[in-house]
């Protein structure tokens, strides 16, 4: 089965200029922890609710920060005519929990999470990658395997 079988594709897509107060209202709208950014359309960042926690409020940083000032840059896609298992594997070795679906031309068409696969895969394909992102570790782990 192919990525763009089972990704999503009604992606909201914010804007670089726009502030992290709008994309946060987005977000909480839109009960999502993530939104791609996009410009001419293209992809050009990410932006999730942690990004704006960690390189906007805690430094101290305004509602009125642009988008395009703590998204992420280096984001890592999958093609939508891959197979899911790709995905799955992509999403595993990213430890990430979804992941923006390109076409070739590099056009956003959708994300793809472990709900996406885990609704319609067999269990074991998405239990593998949720492992291989669920990895123990920081200050809260109370996990022998951290030590």
């Amino acid at each position: 089965m192919k990525v763009k079988d089972i990704m999503t594709s009604d992606v909201c897509v914010v804007d670089p200029n726009q502030s992290i107060a709008e994309a946060a209202k987005r977000m909480v709208e839109l009960d999502v922890g993530l939104l791609p950014v996009g410009e001419n359309d293209r992809l050009v960042g990410m932006i999730s609710d942690r990004d704006i926690a960690l390189r906007a409020v805690a430094v101290g940083k305004g509602a009125e920060t642009k988008v395009r000032d703590v998204m992420t840059r280096d984001v890592k896609y999958v093609y939508e005519d891959r197979e899911v298992e790709e995905a799955a594997e992509s999403l595993a070795q990213q430890q990430l929990r979804r992941m923006p679906v390109l076409d070739r031309s590099k056009r956003l068409v959708g994300i793809i999470s472990l709900a996406d696969i885990a609704m319609d895969r067999d269990v074991g394909l998405s239990g593998a990658a949720l492992r291989g992102i669920s990895q123990p570790g920081g200050a809260h782990c109370q996990s022998d395997r951290a030590a």
